[in-house]
């Protein structure tokens, strides 16, 4: 009779603990765990922003895709996934995703400050000090944009031409009528 007895009790305890619960799941779902809300997660532009920022470039661009794929290309997501691709060193990539983001959003300082910074890694000092030049227009208040727009301004004049010295050489005539070219030694 005990062995009967401590089963069946156990039973009804089992089933006592139960009766607060909700008979379904939070979800219609018929796969779902019991218990479990599919209330869409965390954003994942603000995953792929912390990420960013905890210095996980490549996790932070598969969490922009992720947003892509789900909201389109907004403006936030193309500079996320800018810088994302410029810390990465795809710089090809990250250019064009900000000249995309810029023609949305032509008045962001920050942006036009990282596309100079591109141009000028890829040795486009021209285009580059053009574009320092708008964020500092922009903004002239972040330090990084100044910087920036002084140090390509010295690339650009060390890049002109040295002014043209006087040759040594001089330009004889031979009696045969061949010319020849001396120098003074």
């Amino acid at each position: 009779m005990a062995r009967t007895l401590i089963p069946m009790v156990a039973m009804i305890a089992l089933t006592a603990c139960q009766a607060g619960l909700p008979s379904r799941a939070l979800t219609d779902d018929p796969l779902a765990a019991p218990g479990f809300a599919d209330d869409g997660g965390v954003d994942p532009m603000i995953v792929g922003d912390r990420l960013l920022d905890g210095g996980e470039p490549e996790l932070a661009l598969a969490s922009y895709i992720k947003a892509a794929s789900e909201q389109g290309l907004t403006p936030p997501l193309l500079r996320g996934m800018a810088a994302a691709n410029l810390r990465l060193g795809r710089l090809g990539q990250s250019e064009r995703l900000l000249r995309q983001y810029l023609e949305e959003e032509p008045r962001d300082a920050g942006a036009w400050n990282d596309l100079g910074v591109i141009l000028l890694e890829r040795g486009q000092t021209g285009e580059a000090h053009e574009t320092f030049r708008r964020a500092f227009a922009l903004d002239a208040s972040i330090p990084e944009i100044k910087e920036n727009l002084t140090r390509s301004l010295s690339m650009m004049e060390a890049m002109r031409y040295p002014e043209e010295e006087e040759s040594a050489f001089t330009l004889t005539r031979r009696p045969d009528g061949v010319f020849g070219l001396h120098s003074p030694e």
